[in-house]
């Protein structure tokens, strides 16, 4: 079982807002500014509050990390973030992927000789650590679950190599069923070899994605739904040096956001279901206005389709943009500050009314509340302190 450590984690309120009221169990809705047992006050208006569940990855190795994945509660309405307490017994839990069941979370051990760990989770807060497996590569620092729940897919930077591992009925891992690693077209210009940054599945479920930064590609294979092997059958290339680290879909499935680390940009790029091939476009600019050393991180997408966001490490900034074409097009509407440091990861809460980013310099993940006609973002208070923040995963109360 794994431990819990109260109060790894602190409790920022949000700006210019009251203390909450007390809730019934978490993901119930109350009366705002009514205690169970009170009778409402008629000049409180009645507005219900609904509570999800935040879990925040870190690095346990470097100095300052936190002792393993933060645990936290947040109110969809006003932004505030709660601490629970911290899930230990996982080494360097860098990123984090739910199964679509909600009943198992998955974390990469991004460490030399790489893992991935199954964690069970339960309503009452004792969460269990199913066990490790390891991913035949080198600091491990994406994963994903297979839309069908029968499969964990993982990205190894440190080898340029992607690994599958099966999932069982309790959500637990068994041994790798394949581990691929990326050879071919040679590094770009400054690497030393692949360096496979994420992989995805399409949303049409027939194809795999790779985005490998050190060879300037994202691969496409078919993932065999019974032997849990991969077969690479398209790859595209971005121009020498473009690093690409992350790409978020469109809804519709025929359009694909690629967040370039090295070159500062960012690039459309058509998906065609039936053969898996991708055709990135022209890059396009990050909002950070050049004028700074940028990194930019990864996309997050309406389920509508309307607005993009990306998050800028180094301008330390959202950009947003506006989405239109039926996904062919990204027309760059502004930035806001994340109110922190090297913003590296970012995640919509299932509503879509809050935005969150983990800010790996600053020790802090900050919340956004999301306009959905116009995608504007306002800052929902103080950032949240959480020791080097690296991932920041909303999801539904229990």
């Amino acid at each position: 079982m794994a431990a819990l450590a109260a109060g790894a984690l602190s409790s920022a309120a949000a700006c210019g807002s009251p203390e909450p009221p007390a809730r019934e169990s978490p993901g119930r809705e109350t009366s705002g500014g009514t205690r169970r047992g009170e009778t409402p006050d008629p000049s409180v208006p009645h507005r219900p509050v609904r509570e999800g569940r935040l879990f925040v990855g870190t690095y346990t190795s470097q100095d300052g990390g936190g002792p393993g994945i933060g645990l936290a509660t947040y109110d969809e309405t006003t932004g505030r973030v709660t601490g629970t307490g911290t899930l230990t017994g996982v080494s360097d839990p860098s990123y984090l992927a739910l199964h679509p069941s909600g009943r198992t979370l998955y974390a990469v051990d991004e460490r030399e000789k790489g893992g991935v760990t199954a964690v069970a989770l339960s309503p009452d807060g004792k969460h269990e650590v199913l066990g490790t497996r390891g991913t035949g590569g080198e600091g491990p620092c994406h994963l994903s679950v297979h839309p069908g729940g029968r499969w964990l897919l993982s990205a190894n930077y440190g080898s340029g190599s992607v690994t599958v591992h099966p999932i069982d009925g309790s959500g637990a891992l068994g041994e790798r069923t394949d581990t691929v690693t990326h050879s071919a077209p040679p590094p770009g210009p400054g690497q030393e070899g692949p360096r496979a940054h994420q992989i995805i599945t399409s949303p049409d479920r027939r194809h795999v994605l790779a985005v490998d930064l050190g060879n300037d590609t994202v691969y496409t294979y078919r993932l065999d739904g019974d032997a849990g092997t991969l077969r690479q059958v398209s790859h595209a290339t971005l121009r020498p040096g473009a690093g690409p680290r992350h790409l978020t879909f469109h809804p519709s499935g025929r359009f694909a956001y690629l967040a370039n680390e090295l070159d500062d940009s960012v690039v459309v790029c058509a998906y065609d279901p039936a053969t898996g091939r991708l055709r990135p476009g022209k890059p396009q600019p990050t909002g950070s206005g050049g004028g700074s050393t940028n990194y930019p991180a990864q996309f997050a997408v309406t389920r509508a389709g309307r607005f993009a966001f990306l998050a800028n490490r180094g301008h330390d900034s959202l950009a947003r943009y506006a989405i239109e074409g039926g996904g062919a097009r990204l027309r760059l509407l502004g930035t806001v500050p994340v109110r922190g440091e090297f913003p590296r990861h970012l995640a919509l809460s299932p509503t879509e009314r809050l935005l969150f980013t983990a800010n790996q310099k600053s020790d802090s993940v900050s919340v956004f509340r999301v306009d959905r006609r116009s995608g504007e973002l306002r800052l929902a208070g103080e950032p949240f302190r959480a020791p080097v923040a690296v991932c920041a995963l909303p999801v539904r109360a229990w």
